[in-house]
């Protein structure tokens, strides 16, 4: 899927300087192709929004870290790989960090509020592999 669109369609269902996720979601249905990507607005900056479709050769791992540090501040991360050995090897010798899984057809959400808190919707759209390449 064409990232260009990818984006227009997010951009498309921002409603009152939020994404609309129903509306986005909604919008995904009508496309083909294959999708892991992750979005973020500059008129939502507190919204990541993270796709995954059919494997089909697209991976996509995450971890997040929410723990308190010195003060009344809390430390917050999402971290995420196309690759998991890379986040394995970073994540190695680190403490605190909490695997997100991430399947196959869904759309995870975090808020920065709270990014411990994170929901989780399927996707429904045409996944199918680019032309001239077998399923």
């Amino acid at each position: 899927m064409d990232r260009e669109l990818l984006f227009r369609l997010a951009h498309n269902a921002v409603r009152d300087d939020r994404i609309d996720m129903e509306r986005f979601r909604v919008r995904l249905e009508l496309c083909r192709g294959q999708i892991t990507a992750i979005l973020a607005s500059r008129l939502d900056p507190e919204t990541i929004l993270l796709l995954k479709g059919k494997r089909q050769g697209r991976v996509l791992k995450a971890a997040a870290r929410a723990a308190r540090t010195a003060g009344p501040r809390r430390y917050r991360m999402v971290l995420y790989a196309s690759d998991p050995a890379f986040l394995d090897a970073v994540l190695a010798d680190e403490c605190g960090w909490r695997e997100l899984p991430v399947p196959d057809m869904s759309m995870v959400m975090f808020r920065h509020e709270d990014i411990m808190e994170f929901s989780r919707e399927s996707l429904e759209f045409i996944a199918q592999a680019k032309r001239g390449k077998a399923p």
